[in-house]
C-alpha cells in the first residue's frame, strides 16, 4: 500500500472537522512537513481563519515522531485535546493505518493532590496539619468549594483543575494542590499509586502528541530536570506570547509575607538556634521593605545586600537542619517538612541570585496597594536561554497570527535568540519565516482610522478631545464597540464618562469575570466592552456585535517599567536602537493582536480606530502600521463616521 500524500491527509482532516481547505493552510502544512524532515526551524504567521491547528497537526502526525504542542491559553489547549485532535486522529486512521495517541500535561499544581485532600494542609501556626474542611465554615464560599472538590475527587478521571466546573478561587484550590517542590514524591506518598499528576505524566510518556503550555515548556528548559517526555518535534502555538511566559517563569520574587510563612513553617522542625537565625534575618528584611520605593536597583544598596546575605545564610542553615532533625509529635511529618523545605529553598535561591548580582539580571522593587512591597529579579533577556534550550536536538515550529512585525520576522526571531533570517553560521539555528496570509480580505472588510487631529496623549491628565472622539465614533457605530485601553485607569475613566454621555450599556473589565463580560458583549449589539491587556488578545466575537475596535493610544511599555527600560538601555549600549527593538516591538505585537479582534469571520465588517495621532505622524508609525492587518487606511474622521453608520445600518437590517 502506498503511503498517503500530505494533501490527501489534510483533505481528510479538514473534511472531518467540517471546515474548508484554504491555500494558506496547505502552504503551512507543506512547510511544516519540510522542516520536520530536514531538522530545521520555522516561524509561520497564519492569520485568523487559516485553520493553523490542522496546518501543523496533520504533517506532525503523518511524520510519526513524538510531538509536543505548547500553547499559551487554556482555551486553545482544550480545543486541541477535546476537538481538533480526536477528529483529526479519527479522520487519518483509515489512511495511515495507525491511531496516534495524545495527552495533556500541565504543571503539578494544576492537579488535585489526594494527600493534601485527605491528610489536610500543613498548618502555619501550630505543628502538624489542619483539616481545611473543618476549619472552613460549611456555609462559607470556601467551605462549599472544598466540599464540592472532595466529592469531585471521587468522580474525576484527571484531577485537572480546568475540568472542575464551575471553577474555584485560587485560595480554595491551594488547599488541595501542591507545587512540585512541596510534593512528597510518588514513592514516599501514601496516595502515590492514585496520583493524578503522576498519571498525567505516564499518559504523556505513552502519547505520540503531548499538549502542554508555555509555562511548563519554560520550566522544562530552565530547571534542567526534564518534565516533558523526549520528543523530536516541538510546535509552539500562540508563539508571540512565549518570551513573556518564559520571562515570567524565570522571574524570582521575595516578599516579607513569603519570608514570614517560611519562618513559621520551619520553626517547629529545626533547632532553636537555626529558627532564631531565620527569624532575625526575616525581621531585618521586613524593616527594609517597609521603606522600599518602587523602581529599578542598578546596584544593590549596602543595607539590602546585608539583609539578603543574612537571609541566604539563615535559609542555608535551616535547610541543613531540616534534613537532620525528626519530631515525632508532628503529625504526617514528611508533608510538613517538605512544605517547609520548599518555602525556605525558594527564599534561599532568590536571595542568593540577587546577592551574586549577575549583569544579565534586572532587580527592582515593586509596591502593590494590597500586598505591600516586593523585591523582584528577572533576566535581562531570555533569548540566549531559548536559543540554547529550545532549538537544539529537535525541529521547532513557532506559529501565531502575529509574528511578522514591521514587515519581517527578524524582530520576533531576535527575541527568541535567532540570528537574522538566512544567516549562515555553525552556531546559528537554521530557520525560515513564512507568512501564509489570511482567508479574509482585510482591505475590503476593515478600515484603519487614525485620529490624526487629536492632541498627542500625555503621561497624565484626562484627554477630553479623545473622549469626545470616542463618544462620536460609538454613536456612529450604534454601540458594537470593543475599547482597548493602555491602562486600567484610562478604561475606568472612559467607562464612567461615557456611561453619562451615552444611552448604551458599557461593560468594564473587572466588574465581572472575563467570560461573563464577553458573553454579555456578544449577546447585545448596543453593548460596548472596555478593558485593558487581556482583552487585547482574549476576545473572539465574530459577527455584528464587534464592528468598532478602539485603541486609546499606542501601547508602549510604561517608561518606569524596570524590566522593559533595562532591556531598552542594554540594546542602546550595545549599539542598537533600544526604542525600536523593545518599546516599538512590544507595541506592534499588542496592536496587531488588538486589531485582530475586528475581523473574525469572512462576513465581518468594521473599523479599527486608533485615537493616537502618533500612528500617522511619528517616524515609527509606518513600522507599527506595517505590523497590522492590511486594512484600508484613512485619517479622515468624516469618512470613518460615515463608514461606521453604513455598517451599523446594514447590521440592523440583517438583524431585523
Amino acid at each position: 500500500m502506498t503511503k498517503p500524500s500530505l494533501p490527501e491527509l489534510l483533505h481528510a482532516a479538514v473534511t472531518a472537522v467540517g471546515g474548508t481547505e484554504r491555500p494558506g493552510q496547505v502552504a503551512m502544512a507543506e512547510a511544516v512537513a519540510e522542516v520536520i524532515d530536514d531538522g530545521s526551524h520555522l516561524l509561520v504567521q497564519a492569520g485568523t481563519g487559516t485553520g493553523k491547528s490542522l496546518g501543523y497537526l496533520v504533517p506532525a502526525l503523518a511524520h510519526g515522531e513524538r510531538v509536543v504542542v505548547a500553547t499559551a491559553t487554556l482555551a486553545l489547549q482544550r480545543q486541541l485535546v477535546e476537538r481538533d485532535l480526536p477528529r483529526t486522529v479519527d479522520a487519518l486512521h483509515p489512511l495511515m493505518r495507525r491511531r496516534p495517541q495524545f495527552a495533556m500535561l500541565k504543571g503539578r499544581s494544576n492537579y488535585l493532590c489526594l494527600h493534601r485532600l485527605h491528610e489536610g494542609a500543613p498548618q502555619e501556626e501550630e505543628e502538624g496539619l489542619f483539616d481545611q474542611f473543618e476549619a472552613a465554615a460549611p456555609t462559607s464560599k470556601l467551605g462549599q468549594d472544598l466540599l464540592r472538590m472532595r466529592d469531585w475527587a471521587d468522580e474525576t478521571e484527571t484531577g485537572d483543575r480546568d475540568d472542575l466546573t464551575p471553577g474555584v478561587s485560587d485560595r480554595a484550590w491551594s488547599q488541595v494542590s501542591v507545587s512540585s517542590r512541596e510534593c512528597l514524591g510518588a514513592s514516599k506518598c501514601a496516595y502515590g499509586a492514585e496520583c493524578f499528576a503522576e498519571a498525567a505524566r505516564e499518559r504523556a510518556k505513552l502519547a505520540d502528541v503531548v499538549v502542554t503550555n508555555h509555562a511548563l515548556l519554560a520550566i522544562d528548559a530552565i530547571e534542567g530536570a526534564p518534565v516533558l517526555p523526549q520528543h523530536e518535534v516541538l510546535i509552539v502555538d500562540e508563539a508571540h506570547e512565549l518570551v513573556s511566559r518564559v520571562t515570567g517563569v524565570a522571574t524570582g520574587e521575595l516578599t516579607p509575607g513569603q519570608v514570614n510563612r517560611a519562618v513559621r513553617r520551619a520553626a517547629k522542625l529545626v533547632n532553636e538556634k537555626a529558627a532564631d537565625q531565620l527569624q532575625t534575618a526575616s525581621e531585618g528584611f521586613e524593616r527594609l521593605m517597609e521603606l522600599a520605593l518602587p523602581g529599578r536597583l542598578e546596584e544593590i544598596p549596602e543595607d539590602l545586600g546585608y539583609a539578603l546575605m543574612a537571609l541566604r545564610d539563615a535559609a542555608r542553615t535551616v535547610i541543613t537542619a531540616l534534613g537532620s532533625t525528626r519530631d515525632k509529635s508532628v503529625q504526617d511529618e514528611d508533608a510538613v517538612r517538605k512544605q517547609a523545605l520548599a518555602s525556605v529553598e525558594s527564599i534561599h535561591d532568590v536571595a542568593e541570585r540577587i546577592t551574586n548580582g549577575s549583569e544579565y539580571d534586572v532587580v527592582w522593587y515593586e509596591r502593590h496597594d494590597r500586598f505591600g512591597a516586593s523585591l523582584r529579579v528577572a533576566p535581562m533577556s531570555v533569548s540566549g536561554l531559548l536559543r540554547e534550550k529550545l532549538f537544539t536536538e529537535r525541529s521547532v515550529i513557532l506559529t501565531s497570527a502575529t509574528l511578522k512585525l514591521g514587515g519581517d520576522f527578524n524582530g520576533v526571531g531576535a527575541s527568541l535568540g535567532l540570528a537574522p533570517e538566512g544567516t549562515e553560521s555553525d552556531d546559528a539555528p537554521q530557520w525560515k519565516g513564512l507568512d501564509v496570509g489570511s482567508p479574509f480580505d482585510y482591505g475590503k472588510q476593515g478600515i484603519l482610522y487614525v485620529a490624526k487631529h487629536l492632541a498627542r496623549p500625555g503621561r497624565e491628565g484626562t484627554r477630553s478631545d479623545m473622549l469626545d472622539e470616542l463618544t462620536e465614533l460609538i454613536e456612529a457605530a450604534g454601540g458594537r464597540t470593543l475599547g482597548l485601553f493602555s491602562s486600567m485607569r484610562a478604561a475606568q475613566s472612559a467607562a464612567e464618562e461615557l456611561r453619562e454621555r451615552l444611552d448604551m450599556p458599557i461593560l468594564l473589565q473587572g466588574e465581572e469575570t472575563l467570560g461573563e463580560l464577553i458573553k454579555g458583549f456578544a449577546a447585545d449589539a448596543k453593548t460596548c466592552l472596555f478593558g485593558t491587556l487581556s482583552l487585547w488578545q482574549g476576545v473572539d466575537v465574530p459577527g455584528s456585535s464587534c464592528q468598532l475596535v478602539i485603541m486609546d493610544k499606542i501601547p508602549f511599555p510604561r517608561p518606569d517599567d524596570p524590566l522593559m527600560s533595562a532591556r531598552q538601555k542594554a540594546v542602546d549600549e550595545a549599539g542598537g536602537n533600544g526604542f525600536m527593538a523593545v518599546a516599538a516591538t512590544h507595541a506592534a505585537l499588542l496592536m496587531a493582536q488588538g486589531a485582530g479582534r475586528l475581523v473574525r469571520a469572512s462576513g465581518d465588517r468594521g473599523v479599527v480606530a486608533v485615537l493616537d495621532p502618533r500612528l500617522a505622524t511619528a517616524r515609527y508609525g509606518s513600522y507599527l502600521r506595517a505590523s497590522l492587518p492590511d486594512f484600508w487606511y484613512t485619517t479622515d474622521r468624516n469618512q470613518a463616521r460615515r463608514s461606521l453608520a453604513a455598517i451599523d445600518a446594514a447590521a440592523k437590517a440583517a438583524e431585523a
